[in-house]
């Protein structure tokens, strides 16, 4: 056996370690009903002060390189398009003009406030938070049941801001570094180039991949594939000096449209549920990774008390909320009159979104790992050879707003929206269910009807068969969509539930059967997993189809 460093040991372990805390808390959390960037983060937190638990750094190339082009393209692929493209004026209001009224309202603050920090340093802090996180959001969010336009406007600003707060940092990191500030034209400028620049490439590389994914229909080439093309939208739009961010939300939003054209039904089985996994996991890995920071982060803090750094970090964290909140609330209404007098995608009669709906849209910017990446990417030292004092201030300051918005405003949600009374949309989301359901079983119907009229009798049975299972399905949708009494409702409650028990019941027993014959060896194991997983794929779509018609 080869001999293996003490370094690998060390990786090994850590690797072992944070797999372990991404495991045990994101089950915790699905038991507690939490959550769970709330509990890893909180977790990671608690763990990071106990004696001998591995210190692991979370390095900002990780992070930007390696973790940021999947999980953007995860969220890009599960966008809400049609809502999405909605909600764009409101979207970009929020993902271009909240993120520079943050930047130089922290700066000003800073500046004015905080005695080691001038407008440069401060303009630097404010372009590093500026950014929300879009898998803690909406991962909140959708857990909580908020109404879907919400959700979509919190997903597409956390989606598209990346690129503007890191265009935000850069200007700061080259006042920072060459003490000369850009000019508004070249800022702007450059923002122009980062949007067409990173929206054409992810657009170019999703349009080749249409004509490359005609050649691909095996599920495992099909994973690796959509692994590599977030990677390489990301890395081309880089090399450009385009925003990676843009290139991999527009690849991954245009691709997503277009699955149903190149994916073969096994293919996009086995896809999702790999991306599920993959997704949960690097999420899981990166937030838990932001609790085990604070040590590094106090470690370098020096010429500060502990009531001064509770004093700042409430304080930047109170502002910040304030910003987000005092933007929100006349965005909206600016938003609103946008879509209804210039765009006309608003009818004339469409009420201005009521108050609780913006107030909830403000205390939703939550922050996650990309502030935190950026803020330990900063140099240590300037130009001059002098150290960059403000450093560790900053990287204090980011941790306690990721921790303050995520944790404690996240905490605080479920009282929140039981208070203003923000219970999801799922009775809208029901109706579109059904009238779906309606129009596929409808033209089902219309497609049985034609083959039978030359089937021959064996077929003609089959066909009648399968017809009646349509109009049973086409049945509950009308009754569904219609007003029916509680008896009546409860009635076909009872009735789907009997049927769905059914079939668990007569897959139980074929699954019973199935382990009798491997026990007996009277057939190879290679067929086994095969059945098993036929009878795996019926439970699933009967659990589905029940749940759409019920």
């Amino acid at each position: 056996m080869p001999d293996v460093t003490p370094i690998t040991h060390t990786v090994q372990g850590i690797a072992l370690f944070v797999l372990v805390l991404v495991a045990l808390f994101g089950t915790l959390a699905r038991r507690w009903n939490v959550s769970y960037p709330i509990l890893l983060v909180c977790a990671g937190l608690l763990l990071s002060f106990v004696p001998h638990i591995p210190h692991v750094r979370l390095e900002p190339a990780l992070v930007f390189n390696v973790a940021l082009p999947p999980l953007l393209y995860a969220a890009a692929w599960n966008t809400n398009w049609p809502e999405f493209r909605r909600q764009i004026v409101s979207i970009s209001m929020l993902a271009t003009g909240l993120v520079f009224f943050t930047v130089f309202g922290i700066a000003l603050f800073a500046d004015r406030f905080i005695t080691a920090f001038d407008f440069r340093s401060g303009f630097l802090l404010g372009a590093i938070v500026a950014a929300t996180d879009a898998v803690a959001a909406t991962s909140i969010a959708n857990s909580l049941g908020l109404e879907r336009r919400l959700v979509t406007i919190i997903e597409g600003e956390s989606l598209l801001n990346d690129a503007t707060a890191l265009l935000a940092v850069e200007l700061g990191t080259t006042m920072l570094l060459s003490g000369h500030e850009p000019t508004v034209g070249s800022s702007l400028l450059r923002l122009l180039w980062l949007t067409i620049g990173g929206l054409g490439a992810g657009l170019l590389l999703a349009l080749a991949m249409t004509w490359v994914e005609r050649w691909i229909d095996e599920g495992p080439i099909e994973m690796v594939v959509s692994l590599i093309v977030p990677y390489v939208a990301y890395f081309a739009a880089e090399e450009l000096r385009a925003s990676g961010v843009l290139a991999v939300v527009a690849c991954g939003i245009f691709l997503s449209r277009r699955s149903a054209t190149y994916l073969s039904p096994q293919a996009r089985l086995e896809l999702l549920s790999a991306w599920r996994v993959l997704d949960f996991l690097m999420n899981g890995t990166l937030f838990a990774l932001i609790g085990l920071q604070l040590p590094y982060i106090l470690d370098g803090i020096r010429g500060y008390s502990v009531g001064a750094l509770i004093k700042y970090g409430i304080a930047f964290s109170a502002v910040l909320i304030a910003l987000r909140m005092a933007w929100v609330f006349p965005g909206a209404k600016v938003s609103f009159w946008l879509r209804k007098r210039v765009f006309r995608t608003l009818p004339a009669n469409t009420p201005l979104p009521p108050p609780r709906s913006i107030f909830m849209l403000g205390w939703m910017g939550m922050r996650g790992v990309v502030s935190l990446a950026a803020a330990l990417s900063l140099p240590e030292t300037l130009p001059n050879g002098q150290p960059f004092e403000q450093r560790n201030l900053i990287l204090f300051l980011t941790f306690t707003i990721i921790f303050v918005t995520l944790v404690v405003q996240g905490l605080g949600l479920p009282p929140l929206i039981r208070l203003l009374g923000m219970g999801g949309d799922d009775h809208i989301l029901a109706e579109e269910r059904r009238y779906a359901m309606r129009v596929l079983s409808e033209t089902a119907i219309t497609f049985l009807d034609a083959k039978r009229v030359d089937a021959d009798h064996e077929l003609a049975h089959d066909i009648d068969d399968l017809k009646h299972k349509y109009e049973h399905r086409l049945e509950a949708t009308r009754h569904g969509a219609g007003t029916i009494d509680e008896q009546e409702e409860q009635r076909l409650a009872n009735r789907a539930r009997q049927r769905l028990d059914l079939i668990r019941g007569t897959i139980l027993v074929e699954r019973d059967a199935l382990m009798e014959l491997r026990n007996a060896s009277s057939v190879g194991d290679e067929v086994i997993r095969q059945m098993e997983r036929d009878l795996d794929l019926a439970e699933s779509r009967s659990e589905f189809s029940e749940g759409q018609s019920a």
